[in-house]
């Protein structure tokens, strides 16, 4: 099927069915007329043709000196050309670094040169945040951004095409013969700036044989994606994050078909979800949170009947959150656990949450998990300390160039990133916090995500985030930064005598300021590091 075959819209249907019976019929259904293809807005492309524009992307690499083991990078929202520029990397070996399209100038051209990619794959709108940092040798190729992104993202028409001069993907792509070689392979390096420093790279070591079987096995428990049957995807955040990636990647080995949201929006994801019959999701938890404050009868005229497997990780949930997603999808809200760095060590069940509210899991298959005092002794049970874990199916890693850095953040072969957290008698994991997010007031070491929990519960507080700041007394202080929903009627006092009723005293901040957003990736994540920093500039000031 071309790229441009529209599709047409079917009705939608009201209410969701939560009936097992009901479930299975659609799931059956979805099975009869389920295609392998990737849809984005009103275009698709068939897995034919899409290997085939990989095989000649393939053939182009080479032609501009790529050598396998050679870094490639790309600068693309979720669209076609990422599935191309992945696949054709992966034939010739080399690892494909997919950057940020948040990032500017400056940052890119840190990336570029810290990797050695001397290949870089861009969408045209985002060509002029980048332009003036890309070093003379880049060979630059740019895809036109397609309507859906553009829309999306209110992108005009004159940005959204190819600049003149430059060279355009598609046509270049299809100007090279099919690569006659077999796919050999080769691991995303992602850019991680982990707890401190600038980003680094993580690289994987190769895969053993067995590896590849127990890597399926584990792709299977955590995400849901099994070889051999008809799922229906939606790919609704960035694909230059891991877990995002990951997801979209092994559905497309799997010949899924798989839909693209251009951005995420609520009453957009529930549309996508009952017009295409959606079976598997991979979200965050600000994701549950925007959902379920759609009103009831928005959030009740769309059939999610087709919903078989939806998984979330990259941030804690709130217990409260996770439950009214349970209770509103059913039993198919799982999570997982775990980072670029390791893998997903760490999964559980809808079922397992209800019985161990506000854990992230317990170790599966290939997973192991230990938490570690201060003094590197092993923590006993309900005991916080650092985190240190590994799946052991995902081939071990190294920070490019910066072998320093992988050495500190390693302990007996396991990792830690910097999270803080215990495990229950039972063998399940709770999180505290990041570790460069506790603050430490007055000796007591306190975790800012137990109170961005309970605060995300009062009415009218859309989101927040809290840190510490230098305090002269007890050393660090609790600052809240809160977005408002719209209308709502907050003051300083009615948060902290909200928080009172459900926390110590000690772990109410004094600080608070309303803000009408607060900085965020696109994948939901609240950039803490950019408020700490417009604390210091003095952008912050307490709210009365």
């Amino acid at each position: 099927m071309c790229r441009d075959t529209p599709h047409p819209r079917p009705r939608e249907r009201a209410s969701l069915a939560s009936d097992p019976a009901t479930r299975k019929g659609a799931w059956r259904e979805g099975r009869k007329r389920n295609t392998t293809m990737i849809i984005s807005g009103e275009r698709s492309i068939g897995y034919p043709e899409i290997h085939a524009r990989i095989s000649r992307a393939a053939t182009g690499l080479r032609t501009l000196g790529l050598q396998g083991g050679t870094p490639v990078a790309m600068m693309l929202r979720n669209d076609f050309a990422l599935f191309e520029v992945a696949g054709a990397a992966a034939a010739l070996g080399s690892p494909v670094v997919p950057i940020n399209w948040h990032l500017k100038a400056e940052e890119v051209a840190y990336i570029l040169a810290d990797s050695g990619a001397k290949i870089l794959i861009c969408h045209a709108d985002l060509l002029p945040q980048i332009e003036s940092g890309l070093p003379g040798d880049i060979s630059l190729l740019v895809v036109e951004t397609p309507p859906e992104i553009a829309a999306a993202f209110n992108v005009a028409a004159t940005q959204a095409q190819v600049p003149e001069g430059a060279t355009d993907w598609d046509s270049w792509r299809d100007s090279h013969a099919p690569a006659l070689e077999p796919s050999v392979g080769g691991s995303p390096m992602f850019y991680t700036s982990g707890t401190t420093g600038l980003p680094k790279g993580v690289r994987r070591k190769p895969m053993r044989p067995e590896q590849v079987a127990a890597s399926a096995r584990v792709g299977g428990i955590a995400y849901g994606i099994k070889p051999g049957e008809d799922q229906v995807i939606l790919m609704n955040g960035p694909m230059y994050h891991s877990a995002p990636n990951s997801y979209g990647m092994l559905a497309f080995r799997n010949d899924c078909r798989i839909v693209l949201e251009p951005r995420f929006d609520p009453e957009d994801m529930l549309q996508l979800i009952a017009r295409h019959r959606i079976t598997h999701m991979h979200m965050v938890p600000t994701m549950f949170v925007r959902l379920l404050r759609l009103p009831e009868e928005l959030k009740s005229r769309y059939d999610l009947s087709s919903l078989r497997f939806v998984v979330h990780g990259a941030a804690p949930c709130p217990p409260q959150v996770k439950r009214a997603m349970i209770d509103w999808w059913g039993p198919v809200v799982h999570e997982y656990f775990g980072s670029t760095e390791t893998g997903i060590p760490v999964w559980h069940s809808a079922e397992e949450a209800l019985r161990k509210p506000g854990t992230v899991g317990r170790a599966i298959e290939g997973g192991i998990v230990k938490i570690f005092r201060a003094d590197g002794e092993e923590c006993g049970v309900d005991e916080p300390g650092e985190i240190f874990m590994r799946q052991t199916s995902v081939p071990d890693f190294d920070y490019h160039g910066k072998a320093e850095a992988r050495t500190e953040a390693g302990r007996n072969g396991l990792v830690s990133v910097g999270d803080v957290g215990y495990l229950d008698a039972d063998g399940y994991l709770f999180l505290c916090d990041r570790k460069r997010d506790m603050v430490i007031s007055g000796g007591v070491n306190i975790y800012p995500a137990e109170i961005e929990n309970a605060l995300i519960g009062m009415a009218g507080v859309r989101d927040c985030a809290v840190f510490g700041i230098p305090d002269d007394e007890f050393g660090e202080r609790l600052f809240a930064c809160i977005e408002k929903e719209s209308n709502a009627a907050l003051s300083s006092s009615a948060v902290q005598e909200f928080l009172r009723g459900k926390l110590a005293n000690f772990k109410v901040p004094k600080d608070i300021q309303f803000l009408d957003t607060l900085p965020r990736e696109a994948s939901g994540k609240i950039f803490k590091g950019k408020l700490r920093d417009l604390y210091r500039e003095g952008g912050l000031r307490a709210a009365t």
